[in-house]
Order: C-alpha cells, then structure tokens, then sequence
C-alpha cells in the first residue's frame, strides 16, 4: 500500500515569522513541521511506503503515484484541507481526512473524505489501516476512549524535510488541568495530562540526535500540567544532555504558575529550555476570572514574567482583547503591560469562540456570535463575537493601535531594554555556528536595519546591551522577531479597509490603460472585485496570445499593487502559448515574494506546460 500524507498550506500569520525566513533565514521554509502526520506514519504497518509532503515547505504533486492520500488540518487550514481533499477523491484516490480540526469537527467532513479519522490516532489509525487491506474501511474511525501516550511510537522524523525547518517538534504529554473557557485543548484531550514514559523521550532524543538537530520544541499545550511528571522530565533531559555531551535548544508551552516554583525553574535552566510560551491573555484579573483563567489570578503578572526572565528563559506570550469586562481603555492597559514586562513576540489576537468550546455555547445562548464568521484563525483582523463593552469597530480600532505602537521602532526597542534589566544570563545559547551568526547578522543589518534609516538604527543602537556582549545575539533576535511581526502587520492589518480599496483602485488604473490593447483583442480580461481574505481582489484571467511588453508592463504594476496594498492577487491562466512559457515564469519569480497573496488558476491541460509552487503561491484546485 502506498500512502501519500498531505499537511495543507497554512494561512500566514503572525506566527509564520515570513519576514524572518525570507530575508534572514532563507535555507529555511517554516517554523516548524507536521508531527502529527510523523506520528501517524510511525503507526503505519510496515510494509506500507508513506511519503509525507508539507505544504508549507514544498509543492503538493498533483498526481501522485499511491493509492490512499491522507489530508490533516488544524481549523486554520480547513479551506485548504477541503480543497485538497476534493483534488484527489475527484482524482480517484481513496482519501481520509484527519487532524485536530477533524477531531473537533468530524461531522464537518462527512460529504469530503471516504473517511475520516477523528481524535488521536494511536489506536484508531492501525485498526483502519487493517480494514482498508482487506477492503472494509469504514467512513469513520472515532476514538472517543482514553488513549495511552505509552502506546505512541516514535515519530517517523526520517520522512521530513528537516532542513526546511527552524525547529523540530516533540510532544511529552497531552491534556491540560485548566478549563479556560475559550480553549478548545480540553475538548479534544480532556483535562487529565497523560505522558509518554521517559524510555520514548530517549528514544525520540536518539532520533533526533542522529540527524544531528539541535532545536526541538515540546508541542504539549502545557508541559507543566503534571508539575511531578514534568520535572522528572527536564531531569531526565538534564541528564540526557550531560551523558552524550550534546546540546539540544528546547522551546515550550507552559502556564503561568510556572513562575511560582523556583524548583521548576531552575530544572528547566538545566535543561537549556531557551523559551516558553505563556497564554498570559491580559492583566486584567476580572477578565481573567471571567474567561476561567484561573491560574493567572492571585499573583502579580509582571512580577512573574520578570522572575522567569531572571532564570535566563526567554517569555513568549499570547495575549486576548475583546473579553466581556474589556473596554477600549483595555488596548492601553495591554500595552503598557507588554511594554514593561519586555515580551517582544507579544502574539495578541482578538477573541474568538472556536467550535465546540464553553465560549462559543454561552455567547451563542446570549446572541452574540456573528453568522458566518471567521471562527477559526485568532490572528486575524477580524472575530466572530461581538464584544460586550465597546462596538466591534472600536474593538478592531483599539486593536490596529495598540499593534502600532508596539511595533513601532520605538516599542520594539524599549521592551529589548526592559527584558535584559531581568534577563541576565540566558538559559540556552544561539545554537547557530560563529559563521551562520555572521551571515545571519549581515542579513539583519543589510536588509532589515539599513532599510529602515536613521530613526530604525539609532533605536537599535539605544536597545543593543553594548556592555553584554554574550546577549547581544538575543537583543539582534529580538529585532529580527518584531521587525517581522511588523512586517506582517503592515501588510495585513495596517490599513484599514476604505483605504485599501482606494488605493487598490489608484493602482489598478494604470494596468487597465496599459492592458486596453489586450482586452479589445480578446485575449485578457482585468477586473476588481472583493475577497475573502482582502479587501481587494485584482483579477487577471489571461486567455489569448501575451507579448513580453505587456508581462513586463503588469510585473511593474501589479508589484505596486502589492507592496502599497494589502490586496491580493488572482491569475487565471485559459491558454498560454509556449513562447509565453519563460515570461510568465519571469512574473511569478518577480511575485514570489507576495505569493501568501496571490491565487494562481491553471487549466488542468497546461499544467505540464508551466509548474505551480503550491507552497509560494496559493495554486486554485480546479478541476
């Protein structure tokens, strides 16, 4: 049996560092791999071959030689997941649909897969797998019992593309104590944290160890939710480190109270635990209360955020506005907050009620969740509730400003000062070699400082800790983070929708005069119109003969379109002669760079002619 699983291409987000990967960090395509399709290939039998394609790092093939394709998703990939899945099963492919979203979800995919797998897959997967040989699979495989991590294999590591990525991932445990009201992790894994036994990690480690990776990130949704289990862990990776003399860079997820066991600490310090990511979700204890955030109430924030910088461990932080109890004075207490405790990658999304979660049952009881709304990605302008105590306008306003002033040249330098008066001594060390920093280091001056001018350098010059030169790769790090997050932001939520259309329109104006002689001959057509995840969308549809004048008149301005606009971009391609062939390969080189925003549409017969990148541009799966 030959099995193709399929990761769909993610929407871009703050969280996709693009900015970072493409101008400092060019070997490398994403941040981080797909460790569910890794584990589900381990559970394979073994005389099955499995390739995995991420699309997020590589071109999805359009017709590949197997016989099963498996899709997984989180909810923010569902659009893709169903176009995908529809690609194939129209093919003729048996295709089964799987992931997180599926998990939470499964009705949502009845009329889209053959089946579909939903909940974890260590026992249900096999059990398909064994009735799809003999020809008897069902169109749902539910596991809805207690499954145990001690039954998980190790990841088939060997089938990513490991250099495309920044970091690897591992996973300890799964489920979470807490019971906030907007999380939708208890759902899926319960709140009783289960763990892998400390002989897997080892053999994982051995794994990871042998293709010679050094930055590993702990997926759990909260690697401390058994305190006991979780510090037997970083002993043992203490210990792990100290016995090969090799020296991973670990990453995680935590809760808050971290910062309240010095023991905790400590272990992970020893472990060379780098970072953590902290849900802190707001300073506000009555929006805590209410979103049942219990475990970041009685304590002062700050304080904690400051006391685990002072063990050398670097905080990330999610952060949420549009609680009932927040107003539009809310965006100022947020900033100040972020401001003071020194968090550069300050990942903060508008609330939204997931599927399935305690919020999404009250606001839906209360009236107050928006009919097809976005109800599925956090880190976009824009939600599915409307908020309690301001209007959704303001809510959106406050947002766009408070993103402003924290990545203005300013913000980013004065939460670099504010961390390293607590940060003194980092946990865990770059892990790039002196002549990677160097490359790494020209990149960041060449095309992130110097673009920037005199107001970009000189607030590098006042943040850099001169005195500390061990921490200065840490405060240039911090650069490289907010100066994408930055990035993205003006790209994507800077401006505000009437003034995306004009501009749009301003822009578009010079194509239409300089296409005239082509639509009156019939051979394009130029037209504007909305899109789901823009403003504007400037459609091209190419169905006659093309000369270069007219691919390098629409390079020029279509590159105008997208670097002044937050617009996107729809070529759709009838017929295309092979003398065109080279200059429109020319045009996407030239648009590679705004690819997350373009829509390529090919007609099945050209598309040997000329190959789409699915994982640069956004290929439409028509059939």
């Amino acid at each position: 049996m030959r099995l193709l699983l399929v990761s769909p291409r993610s929407p871009e987000s703050f969280w996709s560092f693009k900015w970072a990967l493409e101008k400092v960090l060019p070997e490398k395509r994403a941040i981080n791999p797909p460790l569910g399709l890794a584990t589900v290939a381990a559970l394979c039998p073994e005389s099955w071959e499995v390739e995995i394609v991420d699309e997020n790092v590589q071109s999805i093939p359009l017709d590949p030689r197997v016989d099963v394709v498996g899709v997984c998703g989180m909810g923010v990939q569902f659009r893709r997941q169903r176009e995908l899945l529809a690609l194939y099963r129209n093919k003729g492919y048996t295709v089964v649909a799987g992931g997180s979203y599926a998990s939470l979800c499964p009705e949502a995919y009845g009329s889209l897969a053959d089946t579909v797998v939903a909940g974890e897959a260590e026992y249900v997967w096999p059990e398909f797998c064994h009735d799809l040989e003999v020809g008897r699979p069902r169109k749902l495989y539910h596991e809805i019992g207690v499954v145990s991590l001690q039954d998980s294999p190790v990841p088939r590591f060997d089938l990513l593309k490991l250099p495309n990525y920044q970091t690897l991932s591992l996973q300890f445990s799964r489920g979470c104590p807490y019971r906030c009201e907007f999380c939708d992790i208890v759902v899926m894994f319960g709140r009783k944290p289960r763990t892998k036994a400390l002989a897997q990690i080892r053999c994982e480690l051995d794994a990871l160890r042998k293709l010679s990776v050094h930055n590993a990130f702990f997926v759990d949704d909260n690697l401390i939710g058994n305190k006991r289990a979780a510090k037997q862990l970083l002993e043992f990776l203490r210990d792990y480190q100290r016995e090969h003399a090799y020296r991973f860079h670990f990453g995680t997820q935590a809760s808050l109270n971290l910062a309240q066991d010095d023991e905790l600490l400590a272990l992970f310090r020893e472990a060379h635990f780098a970072w953590v990511f902290i849900g802190i979700e707001s300073p506000d204890e009555l929006s805590l209360r209410e979103a049942k955030k219990f475990q970041n109430t009685g304590q002062d924030i700050l304080s904690s955020v400051r006391h685990v910088h002072s063990y050398g461990i670097e905080v990330l932080g999610g952060f949420i506005v549009g609680f009932d109890n927040d107003t539009v004075e809310t965006f100022d207490r947020q900033c100040q907050f972020i401001m003071r405790s020194g968090i550069q990658a300050a990942m903060i999304g508008l609330l939204t009620a997931a599927p399935k979660t305690p919020l999404a049952k009250r606001l839906a009881r209360e009236g107050r969740l928006i009919p097809g709304a976005n109800n599925l990605d956090h880190t976009r302008l824009a939600t599915n509730i409307l908020p309690k105590r301001m209007g959704y306008d303001e809510m959106l306003a406050g947002y766009r400003a408070l993103q402003c002033r924290l990545l203005h040249y300013r913000g980013i330098a004065g939460r670099i000062k504010n961390k390293f008066r607590y940060l003194r001594s980092p946990a865990a060390e770059l892990q790039f070699p002196l002549k990677e920093q160097v490359r790494i280091l020209c990149r960041f001056a060449f095309r992130g400082l110097l673009p920037g001018g005199v107001a970009r350098v000189s607030q590098f010059m006042r943040s850099v800790p001169w005195s500390r030169p061990r921490i200065i790769p840490l405060a240039v790090q911090d650069w490289i983070i907010g100066l994408s997050m930055r990035d993205y932001f003006n790209r994507h939520c800077a401006q505000e929708l009437g003034t995306v259309r004009q501009l749009t329109r301003q822009y578009v104006r010079p194509i239409e005069r300089a296409c005239r002689h082509y639509v009156r001959q019939g051979s394009l057509e130029v037209s504007l119109g909305e899109a789901k995840d823009s403003a504007v969308n400037v459609s091209i549809l190419m169905k006659g003969r093309l000369d270069r004048d007219f691919f390098t008149r629409v390079t020029h301005h279509l590159e105008k379109v997208l670097e002044e606009t937050a617009s996107s971009v729809t070529l759709r391609i009838e017929e295309l002669h092979e003398t065109q062939r080279l200059n429109l390969e020319h045009l996407l080189d030239r648009l590679a760079q705004y690819g997350d925003r373009i829509h390529v549409a090919v007609r099945e017969e050209l598309r040997s002619m000329i190959e789409i990148d699915s994982s640069i541009f956004n290929l439409v799966l028509e059939s």
